[in-house]
């Protein structure tokens, strides 16, 4: 089985072959606008206008564990992973739901098997999620490299 390959870099520019989903977490409140997906959005518009398309309609239900799949390219689609309650903490607790992650890269794997993909994000839920790694890194490893998916996470370089 496989394991998480780290590397600097922009994980809205995976350098692989093939078809590659790009993964990210979204909130439950359908809010877009800070944090991983400017990057997303300065690179393609499409994903921002299905996430906001997706929460009005709720169609299928806009919930925690669900996840969108946006084709970008030809082999390139963005998912958007909705794994975050809210987008502040509350009562201690960090906006970050891993059950719901989880929950949604289950999907992500069942789609990345489909089409054959490798899978790229940045550490996702540890920004403005207010995840912790130690705790997300083992969830990416176990829904996703250890079944046989190939994963990339990305990290800026330093002064980014």
């Amino acid at each position: 089985m496989g394991a998480i390959v780290y590397k600097i870099g922009d994980a809205t520019r995976p350098t692989v072959d093939g078809n590659k989903i790009i993964v990210h977490v979204c909130n439950d409140i359908g809010a877009w606008g800070r944090g991983f997906v400017l990057a997303l959005s300065r690179r393609w518009p499409l994903p921002e206008m299905r996430y906001r398309a997706w929460h009005r309609t709720d169609e299928p239900p806009f919930a925690l564990g669900r996840a969108q799949f946006v084709q970008v390219e030809p082999d390139t689609w963005v998912a958007n992973v909705i794994a975050q309650h809210d987008v502040r903490p509350r009562d201690g607790s960090p906006p970050i739901r891993y059950l719901a992650l989880g929950e949604g890269l289950r999907h992500v794997a069942e789609e990345a098997r489909r089409l054959n993909a490798s899978v790229h994000m940045p550490r996702i839920g540890c920004g403005l999620a207010g995840g912790a790694w130690e705790q997300v890194g083992p969830i990416v490893e176990g829904e996703l490299a250890q079944t046989g998916i190939p994963v990339t996470v990305y990290d800026l370089p330093p002064g980014l």
